[in-house]
């Protein structure tokens, strides 16, 4: 079976965690016409590739229902639930809003989301959505996600060409890898610091390497990943500044040429083949096989005050959850299906950069956010976990004192 058609049958995140910008950039599609309806939706994406896919979308659904429109509005990712919970308390807010699926109950929690389950039963492809594509709270779905995200190992060929080394395959020979490329007057690798929800996503693939999970709180364990991050900074290898880069502008910096790594995610295709004027490839993060790569993709939902609920749902099913707006993130991104079907189509099966990020799914895939942590202390544990990251990145912390603090927090939020 060809690497990504068994992404049907794996057990894909229920929650999400793309690429997201913070500069105050977005994309409208127009107004309503005359005689036709509008349907809002709130995203949080700068990226130019990401905004293109949200103007395909409403192509899409404008093509199936004439007269009525899309208005698509950036809200700052750190901003969305805030303003999504606001709206909702005052009885207003989107139609759709494509969000972090992670925080999926904060929303929920909050009011600003309805539920799906009486849309879903009636549309026909539902069993073309594994269940753990649908973000459920309580017992109620009140988001889908119509594709798959995580991050791999970018690698800037021209460089490793240079310094003698092959793309690595374990973490000594990536911190090899790196020192060689320093030596040479390189950079080593690019992430994100963000004391936030994104600096826990990028966090976890090196600190379950370390041992540790959420299943198993252990701090030494927690304390060796975060010693490790630190030593990359010590070393030269990854700038302090990556305390302030979300995910998309460790890439950019990665696409300039002179870093030899990049932690990020398939949805940066499309940037590599814009901006990157060297020889480029992907693969697998170096880390055990006891360790875990968050499945991520944003989750879609309809706002609790739309105007128009049956409309925002039409919207979803035309474009996020169409097999056409799937391919349509495969082609301008770099998204893996969630459909299983689409998932099977050869344009995808073919991508050899989509490739490792399916082997990834396959061996080392990991549900986003973790069961173990309830629902309502989703929000508090990726930001005590961010925030433990990024101190120990900027050198504000301890790995020690970092992990000590982190384990506290998630204990607290897991307590209710």
């Amino acid at each position: 079976m060809p690497a990504l058609a068994a992404l049907g049958v794996l057990a894909l995140a229920a929650c999400s965690g793309g690429s997201s910008g913070t500069q105050a950039t977005g994309s409208s599609t127009g107004g309503a016409q005359a005689g036709g309806q509008t349907i809002t939706v709130w995203h949080y994406f700068s990226d130019p590739n990401q905004v293109a896919l949200m103007d395909k979308y409403a192509q899409l659904f404008e093509a199936a229902h004439p007269g009525d429109k899309v208005v698509n509005t950036y809200v700052p990712y750190d901003q969305m639930d805030s303003k999504v919970v606001a709206a909702a308390g005052s009885k207003t807010g989107p139609d759709v809003v494509v969000f972090n699926g992670a925080e999926a109950a904060t929303i929920v929690l909050g009011g600003g989301l309805l539920p799906l389950d009486d849309y879903l039963s009636a549309y026909p492809d539902k069993a073309q959505l594994p269940p753990s594509t649908l973000h459920v709270v309580n017992g109620k779905t009140y988001a889908v996600q119509g594709y798959v995200n995580l991050l791999g190992l970018w690698y800037n060929k021209d460089i490793l060409d240079k310094i003698g080394v092959q793309p690595p395959t374990t973490m000594a020979e990536l911190e090899t890898d790196m020192q060689k490329a320093k030596d040479a007057g390189y950079g080593g690798i690019t992430l994100s610091g963000l004391p936030n929800s994104q600096g826990e996503w990028q966090a976890y693939p090196w600190i379950t390497d370390a041992g540790f999970t959420y299943d198993n709180l252990d701090q030494s364990a927690l304390a060796n990943g975060f010693t490790r991050i630190q030593n990359w900074v010590k070393k030269g290898w990854l700038s302090q500044e990556a305390t302030t880069w979300d995910q998309t502008v460790p890439f950019q910096t990665f696409a300039a040429g002179n870093v030899a790594f990049a932690e990020n995610g398939n949805w940066q295709m499309a940037t590599a083949k814009a901006n990157a004027k060297f020889a480029y490839g992907v693969v697998p993060l170096p880390i055990s096989s006891t360790a875990g790569i968050y499945l991520g993709g944003e989750g879609e939902g309809i706002g609790t005050y739309s105007k128009n609920p049956q409309l925002a749902w039409d919207y979803l099913t035309s474009s996020y959850l169409a097999p056409d707006g799937q391919l349509a993130a495969a082609s301008l991104v770099g998204s893996l299906p969630s459909r299983l079907d689409v998932a099977k189509n050869s344009q995808v099966t073919s991508d050899a950069l989509l490739t490792p990020f399916a082997t990834e799914i396959a061996t080392v895939g990991a549900a986003y956010p973790s069961a173990k942590i309830p629902p309502a202390g989703v929000a508090a544990v990726q930001t005590a976990m961010g925030q433990a990251w990024s101190a120990v990145i900027g050198g504000q912390q301890s790995p020690q004192d970092a992990a000590a603090a982190a384990i506290q927090a998630v204990k607290k939020a897991s307590n209710g």
